[in-house]
């Protein structure tokens, strides 16, 4: 199959996870908006109202975090069930089936433009402005994205065999909605914590982002090389292991 026919597949594939999700919704793309705004809303009232906090601009504070963070989670929990969700495909046609985990990412993708607009604008309409460190958001999503794919490459190979994988995955997104800065700034977290936080990629985005759309600086280079060095390993780490388990598939799906 020539390269060609895998980015035709790989497009039909993403068409396919894309319409399915939202084939019986009444509000069909909006939940896409709906969900960070309700979140968010909640947290500033409780952070500003209740608990007040010194953050300025708390709304697009909250949202440099819930963004990548609805991401992560929607496109590891869909991709990890998604070779059992495609078993009758992939038994009776030859899909190279890497392609479906991958499949699944990219199309939470079309959420993650859509919740990107959401954050831009909210950036603007709080006067925070356009800086020319804004080209440094397609590099951080990007490898946002390739740190899933490697995991969700991970994570779907191995529900195949063990069907319990895709609630411990939900059990992690949980745990990492706290382990996450989202609604405090990194500064509030302990010294002897912060070695912990730097490793988590999602963390270092969140940080990433916050540095260009709210204080008009780019990235800490440490920052990016973590970040990138994560993405990377994650992804050839992904393809191995997807390699090593996907010859017992035809017997698990």
């Amino acid at each position: 199959m020539w390269n060609g026919d895998y980015g035709f597949l790989l497009g039909n594939l993403v068409k396919k996870d894309f319409t399915v999700r939202y084939r019986n919704m009444s509000l069909g793309i909006f939940w896409s908006l709906l969900n960070p705004l309700v979140t968010m809303s909640i947290l500033t009232f409780v952070f500003t109202m209740v608990f007040p906090s010194d953050i300025k601009n708390f709304p697009v504070f909250v949202l440099c975090g819930l963004v990548p963070f609805n991401f992560f989670t929607m496109a590891w929990s869909s991709s990890t069930s998604s070779l059992i969700d495609s078993g009758n495909v992939i038994k009776k046609v030859p899909v190279p089936r890497q392609l479906v985990p991958i499949a699944t990412v990219l199309g939470n993708c079309v959420h993650l433009s859509i919740q990107i607009g959401l954050l831009l604008g909210f950036t603007l309409i709080f006067g925070l402005g356009v800086n020319r460190n804004w080209v440094w958001l397609p590099v951080v999503w990007a490898l946002e994205v390739m740190f899933v794919c490697g995991l969700s490459l991970i994570s779907a190979a191995v529900n195949v065999y063990i069907r319990d994988t895709r609630y411990v995955v939900e059990s992690v997104n949980t745990i990492l909605f706290w382990m996450v800065p989202i609604f405090y700034d990194f500064s509030k977290v302990p010294e002897r914590f912060k070695s912990i936080y730097q490793l988590n990629p999602i963390a270092a985005l969140v940080m990433a982002l916050r540095n260009i759309l709210m204080d008009g600086v780019p990235p800490g280079h440490i920052l990016l090389l973590k970040l990138a060095a994560s993405a990377f390993v994650m992804l050839v780490v992904g393809f191995l292991v997807f390699q090593k388990l996907k010859t017992g598939f035809y017997d698990y799906l």
